[in-house]
């Protein structure tokens, strides 16, 4: 006697069923072995760096490197020969370790207050509060002087001074460019480096200036090379009778 029950699909029952829990990313993961990631990075740590990534930064920090002499040789063959003079200095604080640190005279405000030019530059570089911003442009002609005494060259005379740099001047003047900071113009001949064997020789002709002038400080004469965008570089300096090159 024959059941009339349906019997059961085989077919079904003997194929798995599929996982549908299981995503791309960790199916994927499951078939990756061990060996095929040593391959993987191997192959990754042959590929050739580029030396391109090596190449730029160290060009950058070259062209930083040679930026600064570059600009004081440019100054030095293109510039105009300028004479200054400092304010009296004392013998024992004008040198500091290997450093010789200087003040000018048109440095000060009250010197640079009394020249055209002045009362415009300053309405242009005064904040709200009625200070002068710090890191103020000013360019300062100076004009040259004539020499009586073959001995020392006289320091170039303060004209005017103005915000824009002149695009002419006469060939006896020139454009100083000198930034605000603190009270007072800085023209980058603030502060040189003096090589240990000219240290001492400058402290003791400073020593003997100061006792010709019975006692009274004595200024130093500087030459300086000014390009046509108005930086300087100094050249020598002049103590007494004895010239001091850099």
């Amino acid at each position: 006697m024959k059941s009339n029950s349906p019997e059961p699909n085989k077919s079904k029952s003997n194929s798995p069923e599929p996982n549908k829990s299981i995503s791309p990313e960790k199916e994927f993961s499951q078939k990756l072995t061990f060996r095929d990631y040593l391959i993987a990075s191997e192959s990754k740590s042959n590929k050739p760096f580029p030396i391109s990534r090596l190449i730029a930064p160290l060009l950058v920090q070259i062209g930083l490197i040679l930026a600064v002499p570059a600009q004081a040789l440019y100054t030095d063959l293109t510039g105009k020969t300028v004479i200054l003079q400092t304010l009296p200095v004392n013998p024992y604080d004008v040198l500091r370790g290997y450093a010789l640190n200087l003040n000018y005279n048109i440095s000060r405000t009250t010197t640079l207050r009394r020249l055209p030019g002045w009362r415009e530059w300053v309405r242009r570089n005064t904040l709200r509060n009625r200070q002068i911003a710090a890191g103020s442009s000013l360019y300062l002609i100076l004009q040259e002087q004539q020499s009586f005494n073959r001995g020392v060259p006289r320091a170039w005379r303060p004209v005017r001074v103005t915000s824009d740099r002149p695009n002419t001047l006469p060939n006896n003047q020139v454009a100083l460019k000198g930034v605000y900071q603190e009270g007072t113009f800085n023209y980058g001949l603030e502060n040189y480096i003096i090589p240990e064997d000219q240290r001492q020789q400058i402290s003791d002709d400073l020593l003997q200036a100061q006792q010709s002038r019975e006692g009274r400080l004595p200024p130093i004469v500087v030459r300086v090379k000014v390009d046509p965008q108005g930086k300087a570089v100094p050249v020598s300096i002049r103590v007494r009778d004895r010239n001091y090159r850099f």
